[in-house]
């Protein structure tokens, strides 16, 4: 199992420059640990991109039905104290917006407070170097 951030599944769900890396990852290890607010920063993403003109109201929807459908396979974590506070940490630690410090959060917590024994899936490099300057191997 790896985790992903949400920047990581929306090339699962659209068709975008990385999608054939995401699912050759994907491929590899199908098992997919996230936040329980993953499918909000999704649709957000989603919405984001009908907006700018990258995707059309039917891609937007397909999009949305493969966040409803993917959540079922998903190993979440939910909020929590840990989470919180791992968040709170992270933010004073590095430069992150608050949903990539919860995004991390999570990660650490899913990873048992030990980030070497899980992989972060993310397309984000600020993000992606503070997963790995707490201990995540990231892929991305």
């Amino acid at each position: 199992m790896r985790y992903w951030d949400s920047s990581a599944i929306i090339p699962l769900l659209v068709v975008e420059t990385t999608s054939a890396r995401m699912r050759e990852i994907l491929s590899a290890d199908p098992a997919i640990a996230t936040w329980w607010g993953t499918p909000i920063e999704c649709v957000s993403a989603l919405t984001r991109l009908e907006r700018e003109g990258s995707l059309t109201s039917a891609g937007l929807g397909r999009g949305i039905a493969r966040v409803r459908h993917a959540v079922g396979s998903w190993t979440e974590v939910g909020p929590s104290d840990d989470v919180r506070e791992q968040a709170i940490r992270l933010l004073r630690v590095h430069q992150l917006r608050a949903a990539d410090a919860v995004q991390l959060a999570a990660a650490i917590v899913a990873a048992e407070f030990q980030p070497s024994g899980l992989e972060f899936v993310t397309l984000d490099r600020v993000q992606g170097a503070a997963a790995d300057k707490e201990g995540f191997r990231v892929i991305g």
